[in-house]
C-alpha cells in the first residue's frame, strides 16, 4: 500500500466507454462466432463508436442490484465514493446485453428455436434483475436478407419472435454471415451505441431524482457522490461538455464539506480525483489554459489541508502525485498535438512533484521512529483486503463523526503507516520524477533548468548510495558550470563528487576532485583546503585518506576497507590525469622565446608553473613533449636527491630549456604537444598532470581575456609590478626553424648611367667574415628576374672587360668559381 496508495486508480484514468456484453457466442470452438467477435474487437479505429465489448456466458451473474431506497430520512452516508463503483460501471454492469442466436427465417424447426431463444433472453433478464440494462437479440443467418418489406415470412416471424422474447422491434437484429461481415457489424454496433446512450441517460435521470430527498445537514457527502456519478455516466454517454459541468459542481461541493483531521484524507482524495477528471477533459476540449487554471486553484485550495501532523509525509506524497498526474496529462495532450512553450511545459510539474517527494522523504525521516516494531494485529488489514470508500482509514472505515472513535486504534494505525513509510524507496521516486523533468527541459531547450535538476538527481543518487550514477551525472553538469564560471555551484558539486569518490575508493576521481577543490575556482575556506591537501598527500604516499565530513558512518567503514584493498594493489599506482578540461591547483603556461629561430641559434622555451593551494607542493619531474620527439630529451627537469622542485603558493616559477635544431629541420615548425608534471614518487603513487599544447585549463582563456581588457584600461601601470603577471603571460606553442644568415658580404661599385650599346663596367667585391674557410664559393651574375623580357634579349654579360661583347654573349653568367675564401679574404 505504501507505494501504490497514491496512484490514481486505473478506472479513473481511462477514457470511459459504454460497456456492452455479448452472450451466446462460442469464440473458442465455433469459427463463425470467432469471426464475428474478431470483427467487433479488431481494428477499433477512432471512427468506430466508443464501446467496450466483452463476451460473457448466457447465465453470467451480474452484480446484484441493491433494493431501492424509499426514504433517505434516517440514512447517514459512510463515505463519498465506493472504491468499486467506477469499475462496476466500466466492466461489470453492462448498458446492453446482446444475445447472439443462430436462426434463419426459414428454419424447419422455427417453433422450437423461437422458444429456446425466448428462454435464453429470460435467463439474461433474470440475471440482470432490478437493473435498467437493455437486452437485444441478434440472429446469425446464413443468407443475405431481402430488402425490408419484401420477405413476408421474415416480417411475420420477426414480430412473433419479439412477442415471445418481450422485445421491441428496435432490439431485434439480423447478422448475415457473408462477405460483408465487418460492414454489418459496424451498423450493428452503431445501433448498440444508441441503446447504450439511452441506458446511461436513464441512469443519470435516476441519480438526479434522489436530489429531492436529500438535506444539507446529514447528506453533504451524497451531494458530492451524486454529482460525481452523473458526471461519470455523462462520460460513458460521451457527453463530455456536461460531464465537465457536473465534475466542476462536484469539485466545489467537496470543498464545502466540513473538514477535520479524521476526514481530511478522504476529502483530498476525492478532490484529487475530480480535479484529475476536470483537467483531463479541459485538455481533451483543447482548452489547456482552463486546465492550468483549474490545477492552480486545486493546489491553492489543498496545499494547507495537511491533516494529521504525525502523517505529514502523506500530504507531501499526495501533493507530489497531484503535480505528477497533471504533468502526465499535459504531456499526453502535447503528444496529441497541443503546443507547449518554454515557460509552460510539463517539466515544471514533474519538478514540483520531485520537490514534494523530497519533502516527503525529509518528513518521513523526522516522523518515522526507527526502533518501533510493527503493531499486531495489523491495523491496516481489512476483511475484504481493500477499502470500501476512497481515502478512508482501514481501522475506521465508514466513520464520519468529528471525534476519533478509538484513541488506541488511532495510535497503532498511525504507527503502522509510519513504519510502512520507512520502506518506501524515496530516492527512486525522486529520481524518476527528476529524470522526467530533465527530459522535458531538454525538449524545450532550457539548459540551465536541465543542469539544475541533474545536480539534484546526482545528489539523490548519492543519498541512495549509488555513487557511480551520482558521479556520472555530476561530472556531466560540472563541464557547464566550469565554462559558465559558476564557481560557488562548481565547488558545491565538487564537494559532493569528492564524497562519492571517497566512498567508492575511486583513487583517480578522488585525486581529480581534490585537485580542483584546491584550485583557484574553489570557494572553500583555507582550513577546508588545508584538510583536502593533507588527504591528497596521503593518497600520493599510498596511505588511506581521512573520511570526508558529513558522510554516512556505515558507508565510511565500508569505504575504509575498500581503500585498504586499493593500497595493497601496487600495480595500479601510476595515474595520468588530463587537466586541460579541469581547473587544477597547479597552473601551467609555456612559450617559445620567439616565433622563429635561425638554425644556428639555440631554441629557447620557458615553462611557468604556479600553485594555488594553501601549502607548498613538491614536484618530482617536469617534461615538455615536442612535435619532433628527438628534442624531448633536452626539455626535462627532475628533482635530484636533496634538491626537490617545490612550488610556493601564489608565486610563479619559471623553468628555462634550450636546445639546438638540426639542419634538416630548416623550414619546419616545432610545436609543443604537451606538458607533464609528476607529483608523488615511485615509493607511493605517481600522478602525472598532463596539459595539451602549451598549458592552460578550462578557465584560462577567460582570464586572459579579462587581463587584456584591464591592461588596456590601466595602460602603463603594468610595467611597475615586480611580480611576473600570470594572467598576462601569453602562451606561444610553436616556432619556425629558419636557415642561418651567411657571413659573406657582397658589394657592387659602378658609375651610372649606363648608355645604349655601351660596355658598362661593374666591379664586385666578395669578402668572407666566417670564422672558418668558406669552400667552393661560386658567383652568378645577371639581370634581376621579373623585368621586361626584351631586356634579357638585348643585354649581354661577360667576365672579360677587354673584349667588346656581341650577340653571342649570354644574359646570365652562372656558377663562376671563386675557389676558397679564408676568414677576412676578399
Amino acid at each position: 500500500m505504501a507505494g501504490s496508495q497514491w496512484e490514481l486508480p486505473p478506472e479513473l484514468c481511462c477514457r470511459p466507454m459504454a460497456f456492452v456484453a455479448l452472450t451466446g457466442l462460442d469464440v473458442v470452438y465455433n469459427a463463425v462466432h470467432r469471426a464475428i467477435w474478431d470483427a467487433f474487437c479488431a481494428n477499433r479505429r477512432a471512427d468506430r463508436v466508443p464501446i467496450s465489448f466483452k463476451v460473457l456466458p448466457g447465465d453470467h451473474e451480474y452484480p446484484k442490484c441493491r433494493t431501492k431506497r424509499t426514504s433517505y430520512e434516517w440514512y447517514i452516508p459512510k463515505g463519498i465514493l465506493k472504491t468499486g463503483w467506477m469499475n462496476k460501471h466500466l466492466n461489470l454492469v453492462p448498458a446492453l446485453v446482446v444475445l447472439f442466436y443462430e436462426l434463419d427465417w426459414d428454419d424447419p424447426q422455427w417453433k422450437e428455436k423461437q422458444s429456446e431463444c425466448a428462454t435464453k433472453v429470460e435467463i439474461v433478464r433474470t440475471s440482470l434483475q432490478g437493473r435498467n440494462t437493455k437486452v437485444a437479440v441478434v440472429l446469425i443467418q446464413k443468407k443475405t436478407p431481402l430488402p425490408p418489406g419484401e420477405d413476408l415470412v421474415a416480417s411475420e416471424r420477426a414480430s412473433s419472435l419479439c412477442n415471445a422474447c418481450d422485445l421491441s422491434g428496435k432490439s431485434l437484429f439480423v447478422l448475415p454471415h457473408t462477405d460483408h461481415l465487418v460492414g454489418y457489424i459496424i451498423r450493428l454496433e452503431n445501433a448498440f451505441y444508441e441503446h447504450a446512450q439511452t441506458y446511461y441517460y436513464t441512469e443519470i435521470r435516476r441519480v438526479k431524482s434522489h436530489k429531492e430527498f436529500l438535506n444539507k445537514t446529514t447528506h453533504q457527502l451524497l451531494f458530492v457522490r451524486h454529482q460525481f456519478k452523473i458526471a461519470f455516466f455523462s462520460e460513458l454517454k460521451q457527453d463530455t461538455q456536461n460531464a465537465l459541468k457536473y465534475y466542476r459542481t462536484a469539485y466545489s461541493l467537496v470543498h464545502e464539506l466540513r473538514a477535520h483531521e479524521t476526514n481530511m484524507l478522504e476529502i483530498k482524495t476525492m478532490a484529487g480525483f475530480i480535479n484529475y477528471k476536470i483537467c483531463r477533459l479541459c485538455f481533451q476540449h483543447n482548452t489547456p489554459l482552463d486546465a492550468i487554471a483549474q490545477f492552480r486553484k486545486h493546489i491553492d485550495l489543498c496545499k494547507k489541508k495537511i491533516g494529521s501532523a504525525e502523517l505529514a509525509f502523506e500530504h507531501a506524497a499526495w501533493m507530489s502525485k497531484q503535480f505528477q498526474s497533471f504533468g502526465e496529462l499535459f504531456d499526453e495532450a502535447i503528444k496529441l498535438g497541443l503546443t507547449a512553450i518554454q515557460t509552460q511545459n510539463p517539466g515544471f510539474y514533474y519538478q514540483q512533484a520531485a520537490c514534494y517527494s523530497q519533502e516527503r522523504k525529509q518528513l518521513a525521516q523526522q516522523l518515522c521512529q526507527a526502533g518501533a516494531s510493527y503493531p499486531s494485529p495489523d491495523p491496516l488489514d481489512t476483511q475484504s483486503g481493500g477499502l470500501d470508500f476512497y481515502g478512508q482509514r482501514p481501522w475506521r472505515q465508514g466513520h464520519q463523526s468529528i471525534d476519533p472513535p478509538d484513541a488506541e486504534k488511532e495510535r497503532t494505525g498511525i504507527l503502522a503507516l509510519q513504519i510502512k513509510e520507512r520502506d518506501v524507496p524515496h530516492s527512486e521516486l525522486i529520481i524518476a520524477l527528476l529524470s522526467n523533468a530533465v527530459a522535458q527541459f531538454k525538449k524545450y531547450k532550457c539548459p540551465r533548468m536541465k543542469s539544475h535538476l541533474m545536480v539534484q538527481m546526482g545528489e539523490e543518487y548519492y543519498h541512495a548510495k549509488d555513487y557511480t550514477k551520482a558521479l556520472k551525472l555530476l561530472d556531466y553538469v560540472m563541464c557547464d558550470y566550469r565554462t559558465e564560471r559558476w564557481w560557488g555551484l562548481l565547488t558545491a558539486i565538487l564537494t559532493t563528487a569528492l564524497r562519492c569518490a571517497y566512498l567508492m575508493a575511486s583513487v583517480k576521481d578522488y585525486i581529480i576532485y581534490c585537485m580542483e577543490l584546491l584550485g583557484r575556482a574553489s570557494t572553500l575556506k583555507e582550513e577546508q583546503k588545508g584538510r583536502i591537501e593533507k588527504n591528497l598527500l596521503k593518497v600520493l604516499m599510498n596511505e588511506v585518506p581521512d573520511a570526508e565530513p558529513e558522510c554516512d558512518p556505515s558507508s565510511v567503514s565500508a569505504a575504509r576497507s575498500l581503500w585498504n584493498d586499493r593500497m595493497a594493489l601496487s600495480g595500479s599506482n601510476e595515474f595520468t590525469i588530463e587537466v586541460q578540461d579541469y581547473i587544477p591547483f597547479i597552473q601551467c603556461k609555456a612559450k617559445f622565446f620567439s616565433p622563429s629561430f635561425h638554425v644556428d641559434q639555440p631554441i629557447q622555451l620557458q615553462v611557468f608553473l604556479r600553485a594555488d593551494c594553501p601549502h607548498p607542493v613538491a614536484l618530482n619531474k617536469l617534461a615538455v613533449s615536442l612535435s619532433n620527439q628527438e628534442y624531448n630529451q633536452w626539455c626535462v627537469v627532475e628533482s635530484s636527491g636533496q634538491e626537490s622542485m617545490s612550488l610556493i603558493p601564489g608565486k610563479t616559477k619559471c623553468y628555462n630549456f634550450s636546445f639546438v635544431a638540426k639542419t634538416e629541420d630548416v623550414g619546419k615548425k616545432i610545436e609543443m604537444t604537451g606538458i607533464e608534471v609528476m607529483l608523488g614518487s615511485d615509493r607511493g603513487r605517481c600522478v602525472f598532470l598532463s596539459w595539451r599544447g602549451a598549458g592552460g585549463d578550462a578557465a584560462s582563456n577567460h582570464e586572459a581575456l579579462q587581463a587584456s581588457r584591464s591592461s588596456r584600461r590601466w595602460g602603463r601601470g603594468m610595467e611597475t609590478r615586480p611580480e611576473l603577471d600570470w594572467d598576462n603571460l601569453i602562451m606561444q606553442h610553436s616556432t619556425m626553424i629558419i636557415s642561418r644568415v651567411p657571413k659573406i658580404s657582397v658589394q657592387l661599385s659602378h658609375q651610372p648611367p649606363a648608355l645604349n650599346n655601351e660596355m658598362y663596367c661593374i666591379s664586385l667585391t666578395v669578402q668572407s667574415q666566417e670564422e672558418g674557410v668558406a669552400k667552393d664559393v661560386k658567383l652568378t651574375a645577371g639581370l634581376k628576374p621579373g623585368q621586361d623580357a626584351n631586356l634579357g634579349q638585348t643585354t649581354h654579360v661577360t667576365l672579360d672587360g677587354s673584349k667588346v661583347c656581341d650577340d653571342t654573349a649570354p644574359a646570365l653568367l652562372p656558377d663562376v668559381p671563386l675557389g676558397d675564401l679564408k676568414p677576412g679574404e676578399k
